[in-house]
């Protein structure tokens, strides 16, 4: 059972339009593992932010946030690499 409920952005139905099915299917993987534990060994806290974190999925990073109170990983953005960090 998911301790967390994993929570997409509108923004997000935009990313991942342009990725392709295997890309997908590797990142739907790792979105469904956040609901179990939002700090899995591979994720990495953001610079300059109290509750922002980043995990890789090759070359794609996917950004979010974990609100500990509503039990939420809210995910921002899934984007490339060369992409993730800019702010648009």
């Amino acid at each position: 059972m998911a301790v967390y409920r994993v929570v997409l952005a509108k923004s997000v139905n935009h990313d991942v339009r342009a990725l392709q099915k295997r890309e997908l299917d590797r990142i739907l993987v790792a979105l469904h593992a956040l609901a179990d534990n939002p700090f899995p060994p591979r994720s990495r806290k953001l610079t300059g932010s109290e509750s922002t974190y980043r995990i890789r999925v090759g070359d794609y990073r996917i950004i979010y946030e974990v609100d500990h109170a509503g039990n939420e990983v809210n995910v921002h953005h899934i984007r490339h690499r060369k992409d993730a960090y800019h702010k648009q």
